[in-house]
């Protein structure tokens, strides 16, 4: 069984951030393990306060969970400040010195909730650019993340190819820029965009929106199950491949709970064999 890790906030209500990432670890058939980065207080209605674990806590549960059973994959998300993220950047470098096969990172950049609430700090913007981003293999923003990451006010469909190269070139790594907020920016259909390394060439990933409310902890779920197809060994392109088709279902099925944007229904695919006698 492959073994995933998620360093992250954990949502009270079920549907993001840490509940999300293990459900989806769980879903795909992997080993899922977690470091809690904050304790927000939240609900589908959105974030009402956010509680940062101590930088130390937070490296001593990641040290704790190498030392016995190392993950095959590791997923970041919500870092709420410098110290934190610094916590976590060395102890990848000390792991990055272990002589054992390095785990595949990916980074969801949670710089803002659903709702519109700041999940990570302005002042470690620069730091989770030059001390994090060096480390992953995969980062994934969305549009609005991503042109904080560039430094753009542009982010319409001709604009993203340059940001995601822009992104993969000045860190090494791969970059999927997340399509599913464009209507705001015009987009008739969701668009994603994978950029598997600066001289690789683009891979668009399109489909219709699905008209539901059910998209609490979608960034989290897409995040999370491509860790779990690299964890497997699958390439980057598969591995986003696979997930876009498990988040698109689970959104379609979202489960009706809550005022506000609701749950997705992580183990839609299990009802669906319990239905069918399986």
């Amino acid at each position: 069984m492959k073994k995933v890790l998620t360093i992250a906030g954990s949502d009270c209500s079920g549907g993001a951030g840490i509940q999300a990432d293990l459900k989806t670890i769980g879903a795909f058939g992997c080993y899922g393990m977690s470091v809690i980065t904050a304790v927000t207080v939240q609900n589908t209605c959105g974030v009402k306060a956010v509680y940062p674990v101590e930088a130390e806590v937070v490296r001593q549960q990641f040290e704790a969970v190498c030392e016995d059973i190392f993950p095959d994959a590791v997923k970041i998300g919500m870092l709420c400040n410098e110290e934190i993220i610094e916590a976590v950047a060395q102890t990848i470098e000390a792991i990055r010195k272990m002589p054992v096969a390095q785990p595949k990172i990916v980074l969801d950049p949670v710089l803002v909730s659903t709702s519109g609430r700041a999940l990570l700090q302005p002042q470690a913007k620069e730091a989770l650019q030059t001390r994090l981003l060096p480390f992953v293999d995969l980062v994934t923003p969305n549009l609005d993340e991503t042109k904080v990451l560039c430094d753009t006010g542009k982010m319409e469909l001709p604009d993203r190819e340059a940001a995601g190269r822009k992104l993969a070139e000045e860190n090494a790594c791969a970059v999927l820029i997340k399509g599913g907020h464009g209507r705001e920016y015009g987009d008739s259909d969701a668009q994603d965009l994978l950029i598997p390394g600066a001289d690789k060439p683009a891979v668009w990933f399109r489909a219709p929106f699905i008209e539901n409310p059910y998209t609490h902890g979608t960034g989290c779920t897409l995040s999370s199950a491509i860790a779990c197809g690299l964890a497997e060994g699958n390439t980057m392109e598969q591995s986003v491949q696979k997930a876009k088709e498990y988040l698109t279902g689970a959104i379609a099925a979202g489960l009706d709970l809550g005022a506000g944007n609701g749950p997705l229904d992580h183990f839609y695919k299990y009802e669906r064999m319990e239905k069918n006698g399986n």
